[in-house]
């Protein structure tokens, strides 16, 4: 089957535009409909996702479903609704649709099902906390999800009458002996507990797969979540899941197999002491593909693919002379293949890999390609953003050629900014090792004349700049005033293979300082950067590193620090303190010397320089003490600084009014400095 071209740009009815006239702006970001990841039928013939829209007056988004007949080449809307529609999936028949959304009368979102034909969409369940990760069993009778439940009160009846107590008393106090208590900006010192459950569509009822369950669950992102996968024959779930029950001394993830049909849960890689992750089933149920770690407590190892034989649990790596990290892999129809996403240089593409063994084989170079699924017939629908276009769907064959556009949802829109160009360089760094820049010029760049300078440093510090699209620390929102604005892939930096991330274990900000301050002089060489007027501005371990430039150089003439690390003997409080002993080269504890070594608190008699300081209430990861203290100092010390505090964000600034409030802030920071350099 081919796939034919979807002009959704078209089918959508965009409107149009005139010729590029002006530069992007914040509320042209927030403009910009939001494609979601594509998820295939069975047989491959249908195609459905989700596009998103934001309402700045409402400040809130809404998702509807998009349904594409791939033969046909047509696409339509399937659901509209005042709230979200996400998580779409198809049963095993290709006939109807299950997906997650909050509807009338519903207190948290529940999950639902709906024709291909169109019609009104079908309550399923009715539970107290929200549904998500919707999968069908193979018989189409039933549906996998998760949900939560109160340790201690799991049938519906007691939940009920626990979640009422809770309603009406007065002492909202947490009281806990758990290690890891909280995460993001959600407790986890309430006895709330993910669980898998199933819904039998004709009748609805609930079985709970994890009935006294007290582990947790995968940390990895921006709440806690199951990564899971049905075998083909529908008889079992293999899970990711740690098993240390409370006080949760270590989130290690093994594999587990969970009967569909109920009963006990079985470890089938506890030999491994390292994390095991994300298992999806070879076409046979024969085999599963996992991620592997080695190196336990938190070390920032690398993820390998492997592969596990489900009856005699032996274990083969597939990538472990590969020095790059394997992401969200599927087996090919015939189960002779994988197919996965993998980060290299800071362009994520699609790679293939023989059962066998081997030398993985690009498919796609990014960009950066986010979600992907595989028709029978070895075709791979994706969808990929890059510094220039946010998000579209692509499709190409396995064996590689031109990607062939599936939407073309913004277009149009986007023809109507002016896009400075962005270019790679590659400049030595800390002990003369080649380092890689991203630099996003500003519209109509002229070389011939001076600009002023913004570093954009990135988080993580096991993070990269990748050539995506983003709402945040987007290049061009940064140039578009007319700045040069560099994006520096310093050491530690993923993407450039473990030796590098491992290069700064026990001196956190060393190499990265000297990589930062070598492309700006690499940059000024150039002769187009006016040295008098430069910048610096990250978040969270960037800003870890705009407090530490603070405190090393008077160069800048202003810096920008958001839900950045003060203090490294304050992240104790941090959500999770696993493996810091590895990044800080000890625990306060055991080696306070060589924390507080590279600790920026400790240089703040050298402060100097005009900062911005951005924080959330609700960061559990940087909490906000480290914002508070740092400001205090600075304002002690007569420092010029300004404090941008949002009591309802967390460690992101992800609502729209609040994120066009943080760019103007963060400009009119840059302009005020820039204006009277240094």
């Amino acid at each position: 089957m081919q796939i034919r071209i979807l002009l959704l740009g078209l089918l959508l009815a965009t409107p149009s535009f005139a010729q590029a006239t002006k530069p992007l702006t914040i509320e042209d970001v927030w403009a910009i409909r939001r494609v979601g990841n594509p998820v295939l039928s069975r047989d491959g013939s249908q195609l459905v996702y989700t596009i998103s829209s934001y309402d700045m007056q409402e400040n809130k988004s809404n998702a509807d479903i998009w349904l594409s007949d791939l033969a046909a080449g047509t696409t339509r809307l399937l659901t509209t609704n005042s709230a979200s529609d996400t998580s779409p999936m198809f049963s095993p028949d290709g006939t109807s649709i299950a997906f997650v959304s909050k509807r009338e009368g519903d207190k948290v979102a529940q999950l639902y099902l709906i024709s291909t034909h169109g019609g009104e969409a079908r309550r399923l369940t009715e539970v107290p906390f929200a549904v998500s990760q919707p999968k069908f069993l193979p018989d189409g009778k039933r549906i996998v999800f998760v949900t939560t439940v109160i340790y201690g009160f799991e049938t519906p009846e007691s939940l009920k009458i626990e979640l009422d107590m809770r309603e009406k008393k007065l002492v909202k106090a947490k009281v806990t002996e758990d290690r890891i208590y909280r995460y993001w900006d959600g407790w986890l010192a309430d006895g709330e507990q993910l669980r898998l459950f199933t819904v039998e569509i004709e009748n609805g009822k609930l079985t709970d797969l994890l009935f006294g369950w007290r582990g947790l669950f995968d940390l990895g992102g921006e709440s806690q979540s199951i990564d899971y996968d049905v075998s083909p024959d529908g008889k079992w779930i293999a899970m990711a899941a740690s098993g240390v029950p409370p006080p949760f001394s270590t989130t290690n993830l093994d594999i587990f197999l969970v009967a569909t049909a109920g009963g006990a849960q079985r470890n089938i890689t506890s030999n491994n002491p390292a994390e095991d992750s994300r298992p999806i089933f070879s076409p046979d149920g024969k085999t599963i593909a996992y991620g592997r770690e080695t190196r336990p407590r938190g070390y920032p190892d690398r993820t390998r693919l492997a592969l596990l034989d489900v009856k005699t649990q032996l274990s083969v790596v597939l990538t472990e002379n590969w020095d790059n990290v394997p992401a969200d892999w599927r087996f090919t129809a015939d189960g002779r293949s994988l197919v996965f996403r993998s980060e290299i240089r800071g362009r994520t593409g699609l790679y293939s890999l023989p059962v066998s063994g081997g030398t993985p084989q690009m498919i796609v170079r990014g960009g950066m390609v986010g979600g992907f699924e595989l028709t029978p017939k070895n075709e791979i629908v994706y969808s990929m953003s890059s510094f220039d276009a946010p998000p579209e769907v692509f499709s190409v064959a396995l064996g590689g050629g031109d990607p062939k556009p599936l939407s073309k949802v913004n277009d149009e829109f986007m023809k109507s900014f002016s896009l400075g160009k962005t270019e790679e360089f590659s400049f030595p760094g800390a002990n003369g090792d080649m380092v890689q820049m991203f630099v996003c010029y500003p519209p109509n760049f002229d070389a011939t004349k001076k600009y002023p300078l913004v570093q954009m440093i990135h988080g993580g510090p096991i993070g990269t700049f990748g050539d995506g699209f983003s709402l945040r620390w987007n290049p061009h929102l940064f140039a578009a005033p007319g700045y040069v604005t560099a994006m520096v892939n310093f050491h530690g930096s993923s993407s450039f293979g473990q030796k590098w991330v491992e290069s700064i274990l026990g001196a956190h900000s060393d190499k990265p300082f000297t990589d930062i301050m070598n492309a700006t002089d690499f940059l000024i060489a150039k002769g187009f950067i006016d040295e008098h007027r430069l910048a610096a501005a990250g978040g969270s371990y960037g800003g870890y590193l705009v407090n530490w430039i603070a405190g090393h150089t008077d160069r800048f003439a202003a810096l920008v620090s958001h839900a950045g690390v003060y203090s490294l003997h304050g992240q104790m409080a941090s959500d999770g303190t696993e493996g810091r002993e590895f990044s800080y080269g000890g625990f306060p504890f055991s080696n306070l010397e060589n924390v507080e070594k590279w600790s920026p608190n400790r240089f703040s008699k050298n402060f100097t320089t005009p900062m911005l300081v951005l924080h959330g209430e609700r960061d559990f990861r940087v909490p906000v003490g480290q914002g508070l203290e740092l400001y205090g100092v600075l304002q002690a010390k007569g420092v010029s600084a300004r404090l941008v505090y949002f009591p309802d964000e967390n460690h992101w600034i992800l609502k729209g009014q609040n994120s066009v409030l943080w760019y103007r802030e963060v400009q009119g920071w840059l302009a005020r400095w820039f204006a009277k350099g240094r």
